[in-house]
């Protein structure tokens, strides 16, 4: 399949304004200025049934469609807070293919009458978003960011803000709130972002690659879109492979590709490296439930991994092979939430704080047999209580270790198993460090 959002991996260079124009570039904003009336781009884009690229899959088109048609200020807002454990696509799109993000943010604030467009960075994207706020630059140079874009009636401006690295910022209303120069915290809802967003105003917050999907839609059309992928998932999604496999990196594939192909097949991952065994695969970074050898085969979709009790999220692949302490995993994990935590709410403030420091009593060799119950009693307690989904996120790790690999963590607790045998956990950087 031809690169449909990764497209400097076939045109050099396209992150330059006219290199991106003379590919196709903003043919889709122009078209939607050309042949259709707001409305009907939101009409398309829900027919299209692009789905949220953030993690959560929720239907782009209907998001948009929550907008009021009412008079005054909206916004759109593109979340690039790219924080989960072992997501690093929307850092390449905003380093190498710009101005497809920037085109399908515009496309999407003439759909609703939006007045601006603003970007959300991680803060450590600092030096990387550099390519995108120059794309910015161009934009206004040529006349495809600020008044009567491409000599249309409609206006918007675009901007550039950063974050201080803070993982709960990746949350919608969190981000929010940091972009109006508040403690980046959870808001209560409702109201939702589509009523009372940025400012208070109506706003839709898309993720980077959901409206990198955007632009070829309105150029090809939803049936095209609807072709590529399954039925309920359609079109193509970035799927970033990390761990123990030989080839990590960002892969664009068709939505229904299977786990198994994209870990072995040699044109992606191409299998465990040093003749190692497969263990488990995180397939959401840490915010979804691990996944063993027997559910590889499921398709890799929205609902592909839902009968196998786990889910697709922003697809951030983490392979782990036959070497990896399954205990000692889930600690580093639960950690990361722990440490990214507001504290905003009791459920998660706490509930984390005690998973690590229980994970952290059996891994060092303190544990007792009731602690397996413990861990599971506060996963639960914290299930379903939480203000945001972060607290739901750092359930994961634990329950899943448990279901699948409760027998490790009962021979650490009798002793068979070291404190300090972590080995084969070197090799997993990308994990501690996210």
């Amino acid at each position: 399949m031809a690169n449909i959002l990764l497209r400097h991996r076939d045109i050099e260079n396209i992150h330059q304004f006219e290199v991106y124009v003379d590919s196709g570039g903003f043919e889709g904003l122009k078209k939607a200025f050309r042949e259709y009336e707001p409305a009907e781009i939101k009409q398309i884009i829900r027919k299209s049934n692009i789905r949220g690229r953030g993690g959560a899959g929720f239907p782009a088109g209907i998001k948009w469609g929550f907008i009021p048609e009412s008079d005054g200020p909206k916004y759109v807002v593109v979340n690039c807070d790219e924080s989960e454990a072992g997501t690093f696509k929307d850092r390449e799109l905003i380093e190498f293919n710009p101005h497809q993000v920037i085109e399908g943010a515009l496309i999407c604030a003439y759909a609703i009458g939006a007045e601006a467009c603003y970007i959300y960075f991680r803060g450590e994207f600092m030096h990387t978003a550099e390519t995108f706020e120059k794309a910015i630059q161009e934009g206004y140079a040529n006349n495809a960011i600020g008044e009567n874009i491409f000599g249309s009636d409609f206006s918007c401006d675009f901007l550039g803000h950063y974050g201080a690295g803070a993982y709960i910022c990746g949350e919608e209303t969190a981000l929010l709130e940091s972009l109006e120069g508040k403690l980046g915290q959870p808001r209560i809802r409702p109201p939702f972002p589509a009523q009372a967003g940025l400012y208070s105003k109506p706003t839709v917050v898309n993720n980077v690659e959901t409206l990198a999907n955007v632009p070829p839609v309105i150029v090809n059309g939803a049936d095209w879109y609807l072709s590529i992928g399954t039925e309920k998932s359609p079109g193509p999604k970035i799927v970033c492979l990390s761990g123990h496999v030989n080839r990590p990196g960002n892969y664009e594939v068709a939505l229904g590709t299977s786990y198994r192909d994209l870990i072995f097949d040699p044109e992606y991952g191409g299998g465990i490296p040093d003749g190692k065994n497969f263990k488990a695969l995180l397939p959401s970074g840490g915010s979804a439930p691990l996944i063993v050898e027997k559910s590889l085969d499921a398709p890799l979709t929205f609902e592909g991994l839902e009968e196998h009790g786990s889910l697709l999220g922003s697809a951030s692949l983490i392979v782990l092979d036959d070497t990896v302490d399954i205990v000692w995993a889930a600690l580093k994990l639960i950690h990361f939430f722990n440490h990214e935590s507001c504290g905003k709410c009791t459920p998660c403030r706490e509930g984390t704080f005690w998973l690590e420091r229980v994970l952290r009593r059996i891994l060092d060799g303190r544990g007792q047999e009731s602690d397996i119950q413990l861990l599971e009693s506060i996963a639960h307690q914290m299930q379903g209580e939480t203000l945001c989904a972060l607290g739901e996120f750092a359930t994961s790790p634990v329950l899943s270790t448990i279901k699948h690999f409760s027998e490790e963590y009962r021979a650490k607790i009798n002793g068979h198993v070291t404190a300090d045998d972590e080995s084969g956990t070197e090799k997993l950087e990308v994990m501690a460090a996210a």
